[in-house]
């Protein structure tokens, strides 16, 4: 390990309140990608609703990156990152508008939170010539990505799609086509402990779902629905912070240089995009769901509720096999039941669908939790100075 390693491992700092007030907005920029879900249920609807998480996401996911590499809540550092969330709450309040009437707001407000970005990660880099060279191979991407958005906000039809898939995929594909965060090191705890805390805040924006389509007739139904839909989303909560997040952070924590860069783009930046696309379609399917209990859902609402859940396991998959190089068959199996529940979804009332999709979560965590009791305990309490992550519990678990 290098000195520069060394004491930048000896420098790991909680998450701050100023991150967690930050992620507020995404909070609401990700309740207000399920209002444009909800209001347009069709594919074309889905397809610029993910489109929309993709790039919210990757602005989170760039300030992710930055607040684990320093302390933000300092000094003038604090009011630029202040400054941020004020374009976030913008990008946010657009979301609903952003292939509309809004579109130019959502551009400007997107390429103001990400120039912000770079302005503190030139601060962050200034005397670190390893961070300062990755900054200026990651700029480029971050600055056309951005401007394609806005650029985007003029045009019409297809061509306002395709400029967006052009932008995210500068955005997503640039920094492992050029090694732009080669050299950008993290502090490992801190960084997986942001986006566990992101896990968090989308499986409540999924309770938020819950409250918003039971709306003010609350009947046996209703109330049997929402019960249904904790249920899921406990399931879901269980599924990432009872083992998953516990291998994943000790393997960032083992992971260094090239390889720990890789892991925490792969593994988080990447693969956590899918864990949240897929609690919000989810969302999408149980507000659906808990508005109208005793109808057969539509095909988009039906896909988003088994889909989605199934989506959030297959993430689960791809998240596990990157960190532990396992696949873990069992969730593998979950995902592909909730899949077959789409077709099932269509024919029978809502409420008989979340049902089943209830039982399929939870059927998956009663079936890890009891039949891996013995090594789950050894993974989550590991003796003082015993190994944190061994073959033997990962075969256990897979």
């Amino acid at each position: 390990m290098s000195d520069s390693d060394r004491e930048f491992e000896q420098d790991e700092h909680q998450v701050t309140p100023l991150e967690l007030f930050f992620d507020l907005t995404f909070v609401f920029a990700m309740t207000q990608v399920t209002v444009m879900l909800a209001d347009d249920p069709t594919w074309g609807g889905v397809l610029r609703g993910m489109l929309v998480l993709a790039a919210l996401w990757w602005a989170w996911s760039v300030y992710a990156w930055l607040t684990s590499a320093t302390d933000v809540d300092e000094g003038a550092v604090r009011l630029v990152m202040l400054a941020a969330m004020g374009g976030m709450f913008g990008v946010a309040l657009a979301v609903p508008g952003a292939f509309g009437d809004d579109a130019v707001l959502f551009g400007v407000a997107y390429l103001l939170v990400r120039l912000l970005h770079l302005v503190l990660a030139a601060t962050v880099a200034r005397d670190d010539p390893d961070r300062r060279g990755a900054l200026l191979r990651f700029a480029p991407t971050a600055i056309v990505g951005p401007l394609l958005l806005l650029l985007a906000a003029f045009l019409e039809g297809d061509w306002r799609i395709a400029v967006w898939f052009v932008a995210l995929a500068i955005d997503y594909l640039g920094p492992v086509v050029i090694g732009a965060g080669r050299g950008w090191r993290v502090a490992s705890q801190h960084f997986a402990e942001r986006h566990g805390l992101i896990i968090l805040i989308a499986l409540g924006e999924s309770i938020v779902a819950i409250g918003l389509g039971a709306g003010f007739e609350l009947d046996t139904g209703v109330i049997v629905a929402a019960a249904l839909g904790v249920v899921v989303v406990s399931a879901l909560w269980w599924l990432y912070f009872d083992v998953a997040a516990i291998f994943a952070r000790r393997r960032l924590m083992q992971a260094k240089g090239l390889e720990q860069h890789r892991l925490a783009l792969h593994a988080y930046s990447y693969v956590h995009l899918l864990m949240v696309a897929g609690i919000v379609l989810f969302a999408l399917g149980l507000k659906t769901t808990v508005g109208d209990v005793g109808e057969p859902l539509d095909t988009v609402p039906a896909v988003a509720l088994c889909g989605g859940a199934a989506l959030y396991l297959l993430a689960h998959v791809a998240f596990l096999f990157r960190t532990t190089g396992r696949v873990f068959r069992r969730r593998t199996l979950g995902a592909l039941m909730l899949l077959a529940l789409i077709p099932v979804a269509l024919a029978i009332p809502a409420l008989s669908a979340l049902a089943l999709v209830s039982g399929v979560c939870a059927l998956v965590v009663a079936w890890e939790v009891f039949r891996y009791r013995e090594s789950r305990v050894q993974v989550r309490h590991p003796e003082p100075g015993g190994v944190t992550l061994s073959p033997s519990s990962l075969n256990r678990h897979s």
